[in-house]
This record gives structure tokens, sequence and C-alpha cells, in this order.
């Protein structure tokens, strides 16, 4: 137990031996669940599925468990049970701090940079049940200068995952040439399809030029669509040759 967690206890338990003010104690209590709830939450599900404790409560399946009476999703629990495996190996003086003398990363930031360096459920040494037969392969390596950044980053500096992804994506998840044109094109085609709805609900507008507007702007729309089309296809081809390839389905022994 690190010094501010005890420091807290202490806290807590000194305002409920002398009766001290009720919604100071409550604040203190739940600032503690609040800081800490991931960790202490994924460390349970762990140690649960390690001792196979579901059993003894009725469950043949531990994701079933956690499905039934926690009604977790099984993405939850891997990512809450695969970021804390990670806190372990990267950073596990983490799991010392109180989350109030210290922040601890958030279970987003932790599943960012799990995903940046190839853990997953398959990974995940914690685990005791046998992977799924069809499931992604690790993220491809970056350069260790970039996963060193994104550590300080996540564990350091405390970024939020919507920081982190304006911060490192360019870098880790690079978008196909002709990604930013194509969004630009989608974007254009679809505020001429809204303005071309919009367009027989405007009062005072003569008839026949709503007509005239609506044949140009469908034709315009065929002409954004001439031109996305070709660039559609080569960006899918981008993205498939950049995504990791599937790794085969397990064989039953």
């Amino acid at each position: 137990m690190s010094k501010g967690t005890k420091k807290i206890d202490d806290l807590a338990e000194l305002l409920e031996r002398t009766g001290g003010d009720a919604q100071r104690l409550e604040v203190v209590r739940r600032t503690q669940r609040f800081k800490r709830s991931w960790i202490e939450l994924a460390e349970a599900l762990i140690k649960v599925r390690a001792g196979r404790a579901y059993e003894r409560w009725g469950y043949d399946d531990f994701h079933a468990y956690c499905a039934q009476e926690l009604t977790l999703k099984k993405a939850t629990v891997d990512k809450l049970t695969v970021s804390y495996s990670t806190v372990q190996r990267h950073a596990p003086e983490v799991l010392e701090w109180d989350g109030v003398a210290r922040t601890i990363p958030t279970v987003e930031a932790i599943d960012y940079f799990s995903r940046a360096i190839g853990d997953g459920p398959a990974n995940d040494p914690s685990g005791d049940e046998e992977p799924a037969p069809s499931r992604r392969a690790p993220a491809r390596p970056h350069a260790p200068e970039v996963l060193t950044e994104l550590k300080s980053a996540v564990f350091d500096e405390g970024q939020p995952v919507a920081e982190l992804r304006k911060r490192f994506d360019p870098v880790l998840h690079p978008r196909p040439k002709g990604a930013d044109k194509l969004d630009l094109l989608n974007k254009a085609s679809a505020a001429a399809r809204k303005l071309a709805e919009l367009l027989p609900d405007l009062d005072g507008l003569p008839e026949k030029r709503v007509r005239r507007l609506e044949e140009e702007l469908g034709a315009l729309r065929d002409d954004i669509e001439a031109l996305a089309e070709p660039l559609r296809e080569k960006v899918a081809r981008a993205a498939k040759r950049a995504a990791p390839p599937r790794l085969p389905a397990a064989q039953g022994g």
C-alpha cells in the first residue's frame, strides 16, 4: 500500500471513528473509488479468473460470469485485464499510486498504449483460457523512440486518449494516401444531398428554381461520386495492405 493510499484510508477511518462530517467522509470515499476504480476492478477480475473463483459461484466460463453477474461485455473485460497486465509489465509503480497525489492513467489511455505495443488478450500472461480462434495479430512494430514517447505521455504526463490520438495517430496509424481528399468529397456530397432535401421546405423560392437547383445538385453529386469511386477503391486497397494479417485459427488438440 502506498503512503498516499494509507493516508487517505487513515483519514477515512478517523472521520468514521470520531463522527466526522458525513459529507467530508463521503467525498473521501468517493475520491478513492473514483480515482482507482478501474485498477481495482481489473485486479479483482484477474484474481477471479486466475483462481477460477467463478466456478464456485456456479459459472463454467469467466466471461459468462462477467456478462451475467457483473453485466460486463467481453470487450470491456478484455480491455480491463489487458490494460492491468500492461501496467504490471511496463509501469508497475502505477499500481502503488493512490489516484490522489498522482493521477492514474485512464483505462482508455492504457488500452491505446497496449494496442501500440502489440498487447492483447492472446498476450495477457494473467489469462488462463484459450485465445479466440480468430483474432488480429499484434500491431506492426513501431520505432522504439515513438513508443518511449508514447509511454511517457501516458504514464508521466497522464494525457487523455483524445490527446494521444491527436498526437500519435499520424505516426502509429498513418492514413492512406488520398484518404483526406476522399473525406472532403464525402462531406461535399453529403452537404449537396442535405441542401437538396431542404429546398422543398423553404418558403418563398419559386418552384421552377427549386426543381432546377435539385437537378443541379443531383448532377453535382454524380460528378463528386465519379471522383470519389476510384479514390475509394485506392484507399481501401492501401488500408488492406497496411492492416496486420489475421492469425490462423487455433487447431483443436
